[in-house]
Formats: C-alpha cells, sequence, structure tokens
C-alpha cells in the first residue's frame, strides 16, 4: 500500500493540523509560500519541503501569445497554441454566450502581464486524455437515427466521427478542451485561483494533443482556465475528440475518437514534473490504451518515491471490466484517493448491483486510504479506514448531468488542498460543485461559480473553527 493506515476508531486525518499533518504552510522569509510536505509510510513520517512558486498572490505564466512561448519543460518559437484566426477559435467563441466567463478571460490579462516565472512546486498534475469536446442537446429520435444509446461510451473511428458531425451540422453546440480529468483540473483551478482561505494553487495537466488546430485550441483553453498544459505537442497528428450528445432528461451519449491521445509517452519532463508535484491523479480512461499501462505505472512509482498522493479516476465500468487487473496493480500499490461512482465502485469490488454504495464504499476503504462514490441523485459517500460517511445530495433542476463526478472531484482535490478535516464539510462542498455543474449546459465550473463556493467554504471553514463541531466526522492521517 501506498500509505500505512495508522490504528484509530473513527475516520479521522487532520489534514491541515501538526504534528501529523499532509500540508503545513507557513510564512517564509523571501516572502513565497513555504510547504511542508509530511506523508506516512510503513510507520515513518517523511518530510519533503518545497516552494509552491506563489508570489504577489497569483500563479505567474507566460503568456503563448507573446513572441516566444514557455511550458515547463518546452519551448517554441510563434504563438505555441495561439489560434489567431483559426476557424475552432471563432466557432467556439461564437456558439456560447457566456464563454468569456467560463474559460476564465479575467485572468488572461493578469496572467499575460506577469513575469515569466513558473512555479517551483505543483498542487495537483494530472495525466489524461486531452479530447476536445463537441457538446450539444438532441432528442431521442437523433439517437436513434444515428443507432445510438442513451448512457453509453462508444470509441468511434475517424469516418464514424465525421459521419456524427455532419449529423449534427445546423444544431447547437460548442467546442470545449474537454476530457474527464481537465473538467476536474479547470474547476480546481477557478476554486483555487484566488488566494481565498489559502494560497492561489498551481495546476498542470500532462497528455498527448495533436499539432493541428484543435490541439491548439485545447493548450489555448486550458491557460485560459489557469491550468498549464505541459507536454509538446505531437507532430503531423490528430488531436483526440469527444462529442457528447445530451437528451431533454439530462441523458447523454458519448462518442470518443481517441486521435494522438492514444499514446503518453514517459520520459524525463514526465518525470520532472510529478517529482514536484504534492497531489498526482490518473484518468481512469487511460487504462484503455495499451501503451500507456507502463506510463501509469512508472509515473506512479516517481510519485510515490517523491512523496506526492497519488489519486486514479475510474471513469468507466466497461474500462474496469476490460482492464481490472491493470487498474488493481495501481490501486493496490500506489493510489491513496480513488473517485468512483456507484457502478464503477462496485465494479472494482466485483460486486452485484444489489450492493449498496455504502457498503462499496466501506470495503474499498480497507484498501485505499480514502474512497469517494458518488450516488447520483441520491448522494455520495466518502470512506476512511472501513467506514463511510454519508453527504447528502445538494439540491439542484438538472440540466446536463455529464461532468457532475468530475466536478465533485475538483472539491474533494480542493478540501485536501485547503486541510479541510471535516469529512461531511469537504463531501458537502463536492456535491455543491457537482449540483452547480449538472444545473446548467456545459461540464465546466464556471468561474464566478467558482469564488463564490470558494468564499462560502471559506466562511464555513472559518466559522467551523470557532464553533467546533466535534460530532462531526474527521480525517486523521493519509
Amino acid at each position: 500500500m501506498a500509505l500505512s493506515l495508522l490504528p484509530i476508531s473513527s475516520p479521522t486525518f487532520p489534514l491541515h493540523h501538526p504534528p501529523s499533518s499532509l500540508y503545513h504552510h507557513h510564512p517564509h522569509r523571501t516572502k513565497l509560500q513555504a510547504l511542508v510536505f509530511r506523508k506516512f509510510s510503513l510507520g515513518k513520517e517523511r518530510v519533503r519541503g518545497g516552494f509552491m512558486g506563489k508570489k504577489g498572490g497569483g500563479f505567474l505564466w507566460v503568456s503563448p501569445s507573446s513572441s516566444s512561448s514557455l511550458s515547463v519543460c518546452w519551448a517554441s518559437n510563434g504563438g505555441g497554441g495561439d489560434l489567431g484566426r483559426d476557424n475552432y477559435g471563432e466557432d467556439d467563441e461564437a456558439g456560447d454566450e457566456s464563454e468569456a466567463d467560463d474559460d476564465g478571460d479575467e485572468y488572461d490579462e493578469e496572467i499575460s502581464g506577469s513575469a515569466s516565472v513558473l512555479p517551483e512546486r505543483w498542487d495537483v498534475l494530472g495525466l489524461g486524455q486531452a479530447m476536445v469536446d463537441f457538446s450539444g442537446m438532441v432528442d431521442d429520435d437523433f439517437l436513434e437515427r444515428l443507432g445510438l444509446e442513451r448512457g453509453t461510451r462508444k470509441l468511434v473511428n475517424h469516418e464514424e466521427r465525421g459521419r456524427v458531425l455532419r449529423a449534427m451540422d445546423g444544431c447547437s453546440y460548442k467546442a470545449a478542451a474537454g476530457g474527464s480529468l481537465s473538467n476536474s483540473l479547470v474547476a480546481l483551478a477557478r476554486l483555487g485561483g484566488k488566494p481565498i482561505g489559502g494560497p492561489a494553487l498551481n495546476v498542470a495537466m500532462t497528455g498527448s494533443v495533436g499539432s493541428d488546430p484543435l490541439g491548439g485550441f485545447y493548450r489555448a483553453k486550458l491557460r485560459r482556465a489557469n491550468v498549464a498544459f505541459c507536454s509538446e505537442p505531437i507532430k503531423d497528428s490528430t488531436t483526440g475528440t469527444v462529442i457528447v450528445l445530451t437528451t431533454p432528461d439530462a441523458q447523454r451519449a458519448m462518442l470518443a475518437y481517441q486521435g494522438t491521445s492514444s499514446t503518453i509517452n514517459y520520459d524525463p519532463c514526465l518525470v520532472n514534473l510529478i517529482s514536484k508535484t504534492n497531489i498526482f491523479i490518473v484518468e481512469g480512461y487511460l487504462f484503455e490504451l495499451p501503451d500507456t499501462i507502463r506510463t501509469i505505472t512508472k509515473a506512479c512509482e516517481v510519485a510515490h518515491r517523491s512523496g506526492a498522493l497519488v489519486a486514479v479516476t475510474a471513469s468507466d465500468v466497461t474500462c474496469i471490466e476490460r482492464h481490472y487487473d491493470d487498474f488493481w496493480e495501481i490501486v493496490g500499490n500506489y493510489a491513496d484517493i480513488v473517485f468512483a461512482n456507484s457502478d464503477e465502485a462496485r465494479a472494482f469490488c466485483h460486486f452485484s448491483s444489489k450492493e449498496s454504495p455504502e457498503s462499496t464504499t466501506r470495503y474499498l476503504s480497507h484498501f485505499v486510504p480514502l474512497v469517494s462514490v458518488t450516488d447520483g441523485a441520491r448522494g455520495s459517500y466518502i470512506g476512511v479506514k472501513g467506514e463511510a460517511v454519508y453527504i447528502p445530495p445538494s439540491p439542484c433542476v438538472p440540466v446536463d448531468t455529464c461532468g457532475a463526478g468530475d466536478a465533485y472531484a475538483s472539491g474533494i482535490l480542493y478540501g485536501i488542498l485547503r486541510g479541510v478535516s471535516d469529512l461531511k464539510g469537504m463531501g458537502a462542498l463536492a456535491a455543491r460543485i457537482a449540483a452547480t455543474v449538472v444545473g446548467q449546459q456545459g461540464t465546466r465550473l464556471s468561474v464566478r461559480h467558482a469564488s463564490e463556493l470558494a468564499e462560502s467554504f471559506a466562511y464555513r471553514i472559518k466559522s467551523s473553527t470557532v464553533g467546533s463541531d466535534i460530532s462531526s466526522d474527521h480525517i486523521s492521517s493519509l
């Protein structure tokens, strides 16, 4: 196991409070935010220090529209992904009236005017499929004409993708830098975009995009959302896409064209990034790709040695069933956190559909220090050391359920990074974030909503510190 479990009577882990804290922030004479990273393994405490790379209250990045584009591990002349007059960029802006706010453009000016200083550590680094989402509302007749079923995810080839996009001609849809993991990372970056309840967060992603316009679109959109995309585009290749078709009852059918996202190389750049990361999260969809399994294993080994927490998203039931042994090789040996919905959690455990999400969560938490299991409109569970804490759903009128689980995961990660020890409080935040996304069209948490949620959460934590609810469930130590 990645971490030893301390013998305690209730699920607790005080993340923010010495002596056994996971993160402990303190002032440093350079006016940067210093971080002491503590983790327990085999009964011994390992301490790793590093600077968060914060200065002036924000995270500094290089504008790719400048004459020289700089990423974490590579630089190139030109725009480095600036779309200019590219049609994809124009269509995206024109197709979504709220896109300016949704993509965090208010941050662009701040970042563009900053000095070219990169963070020395990342709060969260994600390894996932980098794919452009085309999402639109359709009716049941549309799905029937194309032979598609609601609630399914299907891998398609280039020709099938073209057939569906041609059928959507004339429909209202929009493009976004998608992928399950990127949804979570964008939400997290927006929740932590301002120093509310702690320093602003550094969030990054690695994956594979092509050198085509869609690849430039993807990198530019993540950059505008304050998520650094740290992988160089692959020359002469095609960026993957996901077509998300949502019906009026908020159900969806997904068609994925993998493109270059199916190839993720293990290289010195990735090793360097992981070694400077506090939480490393792997997207479960990558397990569908045989060539990426070795990369995932090696990356998790580096993260484990570097003292980073390792998180894994389950992503898809059929993916777990097809690659069950590969999943458990990572989950059983490296994972500190697992994100799953109730069906995915049952697939992990080989449980029948009659098994309750609560019992499934309890079972999984014997193998993984922290387990997050969502159960749709019925709520969710957080499992620690054989116990499961129920989190009631946050009320909303569902518009589009796509991205709900991704949004929920961002709330758990945000709570951990903010040093929250109250499981119910952390889960309540995650549920509110998920409900906010479900109540809108599109998978991304907007900047405005993220700021409101972060401020409300910080106020709640401050108030609970004063009043201390001794009856609430807590986390003791990962």
